[in-house]
This record gives C-alpha cells, structure tokens and sequence, in this order.
C-alpha cells in the first residue's frame, strides 16, 4: 500500500536559479520565481520540469505526456497522448496493449474514485451562488428557497487528473491512481442516489480523464430521480482539460438540471499554468469560452463559475487580473471566487495567501468588470508578505 506524508514547512528565503532574487515566495521544488517564469520561460521551464518528472515519478506516472510517433493517441483531454507500446498515457488509467488502448479505468464499468454523502448547504466552491446552499433557482431547481438543510449532495472524488500541480490541495488522489482501486460502476454509483439527495459533484483528482463514467453515472442518476420527481442537479469541479464533445454533454446535463460548471483557472500566463501544473492552459480557455453561451441561456442560477487558487509568489494580483478581464468579456456577471491556498504537496514550503494579496486581487477583479467576486477560505488567509 502506497502512503507519503507532505509535511508543512516554515516558509524561508529561497533563491531563483534563473535571476539571482531570494524571497520566501520562491517554492523549492520549482527553484524559480514567478516573474521569471513569466518572462523567461525559456530558462526558467527547464526547472519546472525537472519538478514535476520528481512528482509524477514518485507514484510511477509518465513525468509528460508521452508522444510517441508510433504510438497509439488517447484523445480524451488536451495531453493527446500519444501512448508507445506497454505503456501509459499521463493521466495512468490508459494503456497501449498490443497496439490498442485499454482503459484501465474511467468507463462506465469502471471508475476509479471514492464517494461519500456530503450534508448541504456544503463548502463546494460555488457555494455563495448554488441552489443547494443558497436555493438559487427556487422552485424548479432548489426544494428550499434558502440552503437546502436535511439534503445532501453525492460528492464523487475521481482518483486521477490530466494535471500534475505541484500545489495539489487534494494530492492523495494520486495513490489511488498508482493502486488502481477502488474501482466502481457508473451503476453503482448511480445507485447512491436516494431521496435525500439533490445533486451530485465531481472533483478530485479531476473528472476530466474519466468523464465517460462520469456521463453515464449522471444519466441514471437523473433517471432514478425521476421516480420520486425529485432535483438531480449535476455539477462539476475541474481543470476543464476534457475534449470538447465530452465537456459538451456534460454542459447539456448541468444545464437541463440546474447544476453548474465550476472551472479552475490556475493562472492566465501560459508558462506559469505549465510550470506549476506540467500542462499548458489554452484549451481550458477555450473550453471555458465555448460554454458561455450555456450562461447567457440561464444565469440563474449561475451555469458557469471560475475559481482561481491564489498561490503566493506565482499567482499574482497581474494573472487574477487578467483572468478577470476574460470572463468579463464572456460575461461581467460570471461568478468568480478568489481562493486562499494552504501549502500543500510539494510546495508545502509556502506561506499562505496574504490578506492584502486576496484583497489586492478582489479589487482588480472588480475593476475588470465583474459582478461577483468572492474570496473563499477566508479563513486561511495570512499576514505573511
């Protein structure tokens, strides 16, 4: 049985390989500061990928997404792996056996993930705007005009991701990818369902590698709700990385039940979105701007929401404000939450996000135009830089 234990580490001045600069924003495990990355990437990415060939290394992963010419290409999210023979494509769960893919989870028959039954109102990301901790969309979308109090929500946590950030706040996911277990049905998950429950989220990990489990799941799940008349609102919690015709059905599922679309928007530079998750962000982007025509056609409640974790020293007041002008573009009204990070996985070494860094953030968020800003886990936030 694979266990790792990340400890915390008291945040000290760490030097950039790249321009000589010592802060205590400087991650170890990246060796390089944010400005560098952001205007040297030629020089400052190198290191990046030496940091995360460490990470995906340690449980056994391919350390990039493979591209092989003669392998076989997945085609599931934007790594397109292109998978050699006898071996795995960057998420684990596909295999080239014999000159074929084998997925070796994230089917309907199996999916890799646990659940459990989370009491609502809840802490989902997009709590300040959800019909189940706000009754948002009330009657037809809510059973409660307020939090639905005695309700629950089936929270599926995926054990794989198209990502490897090097921040994981739910890093454990990765153990699961390396055992392969547990696996489960999209119709025993499906199954979970019952009275009480109101809606379903997927996060992780991320349900961007297993969307095919994840769409059948859902399908049933509104099936069996239908037997009691009951809301089964699906939601998702991802990296947006999926193929688009996936993410489409899945976009055509939230919005017929009044669920909601949350995006993860780790950063707007491209080079800091590879430096701190090993994969570049464009599609996520462009998968984010397609599905505003679902907002336009039902903002209430709120069918897309963006989130961006404020990681001190790499995610910085300029990429939360740059990130705000593009929503803003799609439509000023988009939810947007400004989370405070914790240190976590290999870049424990952090301190917390500051105050004035969250506030600095609001506030050109706002000033870009957006309605609804919010700053969540407020609890975390530091006086630390």
């Amino acid at each position: 049985m694979i266990f790792r234990v990340f400890r915390y580490s008291k945040p000290t001045e760490k030097e950039c390989k790249v321009c000589g600069k010592k802060s205590i924003l400087i991650a170890e495990v990246l060796g390089v500061c944010g400005e560098c990355i952001r205007e040297n990437p030629e020089s400052a990415l190198p290191y990046a990928r030496e940091a995360h060939a460490y990470s995906k290394r340690m449980f056994n992963l391919p350390s990039e997404p493979p591209r092989d010419k003669n392998g076989v290409k997945c085609g599931m999210c934007v790594n397109q792996c292109q998978i050699p023979e006898g071996g795995l494509g960057f998420c684990g769960l596909v295999k080239n056996v014999g000159g074929k893919l084998v997925r070796l989870a994230g089917t309907p028959e199996k999916g890799l993930l646990e659940w459990y039954y989370d009491p609502l109102p809840t802490n989902c990301v997009a709590y300040f705007v959800c019909p189940g901790c706000t009754g948002a969309g009330y009657p037809k979308y809510a059973y409660r005009n307020g939090p639905e109090v005695g309700y629950e929500n089936l929270a599926v946590f995926y054990g794989s991701c198209t990502f490897d950030c090097l921040f994981c706040q739910n890093w454990h996911f990765r153990d699961l990818t390396a055992k392969l277990r547990p696996l489960m049905s999209a119709k025993e998950l499906a199954s979970k369902v019952n009275k009480r429950v109101s809606c379903i989220c997927y996060f992780g990990g991320d349900p961007s590698s297993q969307m095919l489990h994840a769409l059948r799941t859902s399908e049933l799940a509104i099936e069996r709700a239908k037997q009691w008349n009951g809301i089964m609102r699906i939601c998702w919690e991802t990296n947006g990385t999926m193929n688009w015709r996936l993410l489409e059905k899945a976009a055509e599922l939230s919005f017929e039940s009044g669920g909601c679309i949350k995006f993860d928007l780790k950063a707007w530079t491209e080079s800091i979105n590879i430096a701190l998750t090993g994969v570049t962000n464009r599609q996520t982007l462009e998968n984010f701007r397609k599905l505003g025509k679902y907002f336009h056609e039902r903002p209430n409640p709120p069918f897309l929401i963006a989130s961006t974790l404020l990681v001190p020293g790499y995610v910085d007041t300029e990429e939360v404000r740059q990130i705000a002008s593009f929503l803003a573009d799609i439509s000023p009204d988009i939810p947007y939450s400004l989370l405070a990070f914790h240190p976590q996985y290999l870049m424990s070494d952090l301190p917390t996000t500051s105050r004035r860094h969250a506030e600095e953030c609001l506030k050109a968020a706002k000033e870009e135009g957006l309605t609804n800003v919010h700053i969540g886990n407020v609890w975390l936030l530091s006086n630390a830089y």
